[in-house]
């Protein structure tokens, strides 16, 4: 039996040795997507998952869409050039010329990227890419289903803001949204395609937006030169497998809820 006692003060040492023991490390913090699996989190989930295990079709092509900020860096001073034996250096300080948005469109069953570089990512300019993903990138399709996420911008409404009516309807009678769950972006592919762009063109100072079109658009035209895709493993049966504590329980018709007996006041007469 363990026995707890009182102390009036405890040492660093015990301290550090009783965290030890326990693999506990209360002075670090790490920020989280925590969702909140629910009904309409596991519909929207097994409908994207659906999509990506949909044979490709080109009249029904899945196209996934996002986008991401980035600044626009130059340097304060000239940079030293590598030589053998010494890697190339550069000053701590930087100068910050600005900030640039990044529309990537991915599709999900072709090796096939398309990344545009705008200076705001307003609805009119979520508009404006929705009308070049159908008429420019994919005008022989019946149906694009596009994958995108809940932000404010991406809504059908976006196209009647920009556009006439009749252009609008046009457009959405070809266009189909399909959204991610709320807190759950790592559904969407794109978000792996992003990660790549940051990792192999965006990891160092870009000084100007001329430069930075420039150096997206080499990088879109070798990734789609060399065929990459994104290799999409997790289904619908392997999100019910991992996941199935955190399904909701549905509820069971065949046996109706009790009802419990209504009390019912009578009054007697007295005579």
């Amino acid at each position: 039996m363990v026995k707890l006692t009182a102390h009036e003060s405890l040492s660093r040492e015990t301290v550090r040795r009783r965290l030890a023991e326990a693999d506990l490390k209360p002075w670090r913090r790490k920020m989280w997507c925590i969702p909140q699996v629910d009904a309409d989190y596991v519909a929207r989930m097994e409908d994207v998952l659906d999509l990506y295990a949909e044979a490709p079709d080109p009249l029904r092509p899945v196209v996934c869409f996002d986008e991401s900020p980035i600044q626009i860096i130059g340097e304060v001073r000239r940079p030293i050039a590598p030589v053998p034996g010494k890697i190339e250096r550069y000053d701590c300080e930087y100068q910050r010329n600005g900030t640039a948005n990044l529309f990537v469109f991915l599709d999900a069953h072709r090796p096939w990227r398309r990344v545009k570089v705008t200076q705001r990512r307003t609805a009119a300019d979520f508009a404006v890419c929705m009308r070049e993903l159908a008429d420019l990138h994919h005008p022989n399709a019946e149906r694009i289903r596009v994958v995108l996420d809940n932000l404010s911008t991406h809504s059908a409404g976006a196209l009647y803001q920009t556009f006439p009516a009749e252009e609008a309807r046009r457009l959405l009678r070809r266009i189909e949204f399909h959204y991610t769950p709320k807190h759950a972006s790592w559904l969407n592919m794109v978000e792996i395609e992003i990660g790549v762009l940051a990792g192999q063109c965006l990891d160092r100072r870009i000084e100007s937006y001329p430069r930075l079109v420039a150096e997206v658009a080499a990088w879109e035209k070798q990734r789609n030169a060399a065929r990459s895709r994104v290799e999409w493993t997790f289904t619908t049966e392997k999100a019910r497998t991992k996941m199935g504590r955190a399904y909701p329980r549905p509820v069971n018709l065949a046996r109706p809820a009790r009802r419990r007996p209504q009390r019912v006041k009578t009054s007697v007469p007295r005579y």
